[in-house]
Parts: C-alpha cells; sequence; structure tokens
C-alpha cells in the first residue's frame, strides 16, 4: 500500500510516529507489528486491519 501511494518509508514513519529504521523492520518482518502500530496504520490508510493482514479482500471497516 505504501508503494501504490508513492510514499517513502521515511513518510510513514512520520505518519505513525516512529523511526524510518523501525518502520523497515516491521515491513520487513524482521519486527513484528505491535497492535498499536496496526491500528495507526489502518487509521492512516482509512481501512480495516484485517485488510491489512490480508485476512479480506474488502478494505472497508465494519462500524
Amino acid at each position: 500500500m505504501r508503494e501504490d501511494r508513492d510514499l517513502t518509508q521515511q513518510q510513514l514513519a512520520d505518519a505513525l510516529g516512529i523511526t524510518q529504521r523501525k518502520y523497515s523492520y516491521m515491513e520487513t518482518g524482521t519486527q513484528a507489528w505491535t497492535d498499536e502500530f496496526l491500528i495507526k496504520l489502518a487509521d492512516y490508510y482509512h481501512v480495516s486491519i484485517d485488510y491489512l493482514l490480508c485476512q479480506t479482500d474488502n478494505p472497508k471497516r465494519t462500524p
């Protein structure tokens, strides 16, 4: 999703309030995503966490 929106790791890390290095570790799987950052990422992209985790093809959140 980051690359589809032409965002750099630094831009997204800034939006999430973390360092680029930490974001890189999470994006490459070196470090696991925490619940806190999954929520922030879902909020940033306006999608559900299930969509981020590839558990659904529907990006919409349920109310």
